[in-house]
């Protein structure tokens, strides 16, 4: 049960096995300030621990492969998706879903059959009855470890997806967001304020860079987004000055990086290669950076990356806490609200889905059912006509 556990974090973290692995893994996860720990049990797992390595260094000594088959699917999905160019946040996800199929093929030569990768669809859809985009994502996660790893041009999975209905979003009301953003304080409300005023999703929201921004113009482009496309967005009246007072603050930031020599802001691969200085221009420096330099992962270069998701997503999750608000809200809350808000004021759905930047109007849709007397036209209650 301990290794397992290990295991999972390790590969989850894409840390490789050994010492280093062990002392993150027990820190974090073992020595858990939040959860009080048996003495039995660290002895245990101690015991557990000093075996794993133990076994590691024979395997290090005889050239043995060490990796589960999990593991290495992982890693092909990982270094083939490189080749091919496919986004890391796509890697990662189709290296978690073909590491999932690999514990369930348990054996490589089971994994390679088609019939097998049918059964996993078919548990997918049945079993655990994911949704239909998850299902989807599951598909084309196999495919892809079929034909781009396993080299076969054509393969059939006999299962067919079942669709699931499409959820409410919840969204909150203005006096709602006016509670939530006033919990908000120093970057963490400018970006809340933008992700609002913008409708921008939380990816798109954290990699915006200088040059995305035009205050003269009172618009940002969003590049890169969902399928890869560019957009533009509106940039709100109200937010002006207080971006450009954050233009200067951030400035500040960058030029003490150049003065200091660290290395420049990532860059998407093609360009980066084209224009290798190109992530020590201001243009290309982070709208909302992070406060320290971390670990590249895609290069292994330490460098200044922008804002992690997660810490501000977590930063709403605290801010709606702390307004009493009783719904389940995340950063992509603040998304929904912006499009069911704009519809009540009477904003067409054409418009939402352009600054939404949604393929299809029916996804755009759904923000109907959430509205409250789109374009005035709301039904009343017939209880609201009599008087009790």
């Amino acid at each position: 049960m301990f290794l397992g556990w290990f295991e999972n974090y390790r590969l989850r973290r894409g840390l490789p096995a050994g010492r280093k692995a062990a002392i993150t893994f027990w820190r974090q996860e073992v020595l858990n300030e939040k959860k009080e720990r048996e003495r039995w049990q660290l002895e245990q797992w101690g015991e557990a621990m000093s075996w794993y390595l133990k076994w590691l260094a024979v395997c290090q000594m005889k050239g043995a492969d060490h990796r589960s088959i999990p593991e290495r699917m992982r890693q092909a999905t990982d270094s083939v998706g490189m080749r091919r160019g496919l986004a890391r946040r796509t890697r990662q996800s189709y290296g978690s879903w073909i590491a999932r199929y690999g514990i369930f093929a348990k054996t490589a030569k089971t994994a390679m059959q088609p019939e097998t990768a049918s059964r996993f669809l078919g548990w997918i859809v049945e079993e655990k009855q994911c949704s239909f985009a998850t299902q989807k994502i599951a598909l084309n996660a196999l495919v892809f470890f079929f034909r781009d790893i396993c080299g076969i041009a054509e393969v059939r999975f006999d299962v067919r997806l079942k669709k699931t209905p499409k959820r409410t979003p919840t969204v909150l009301a203005s006096d709602e967001i006016s509670r939530l953003l006033k919990q908000l304080e120093g970057r963490y409300l400018l970006t809340a304020k933008l992700q609002y005023g913008a409708g921008l999703r939380l990816g798109e929201l954290v990699k915006l860079r200088v040059k995305d921004i035009d205050l003269n113009r009172g618009v940002m482009t969003i590049r890169g987004g969902k399928g890869d496309k560019d957009r533009t967005s509106m940039i709100p009246e109200s937010l002006k000055a207080e971006l450009a007072d954050h233009l200067v603050t951030i400035r500040q930031v960058w030029q003490n990086d150049r003065e200091q020599g660290r290395a420049g802001v990532a860059i998407s691969g093609g360009l980066e290669r084209k224009f290798s200085r190109a992530g020590e221009d201001w243009n290309w420096f982070w709208l909302f950076p992070a406060n320290s330099e971390s670990t590249d992962p895609e290069t292994g270069i330490i460098r200044r990356h922008h804002l992690h998701a997660k810490v501000f997503n977590e930063a709403v999750k605290r801010a709606a806490q702390r307004a009493h608000l009783n719904k389940r809200v995340t950063s992509h809350v603040l998304r929904h609200s912006f499009a069911t808000h704009l519809l009540e004021n009477g904003t067409d759905l054409r418009t939402i889905q352009t600054l939404l930047g949604h393929q299809d109007v029916t996804t755009t849709e759904i923000y109907t059912h959430v509205a409250s007397g789109v374009n005035q036209l709301g039904v009343e209650s017939p209880l609201d006509r009599i008087h009790v």
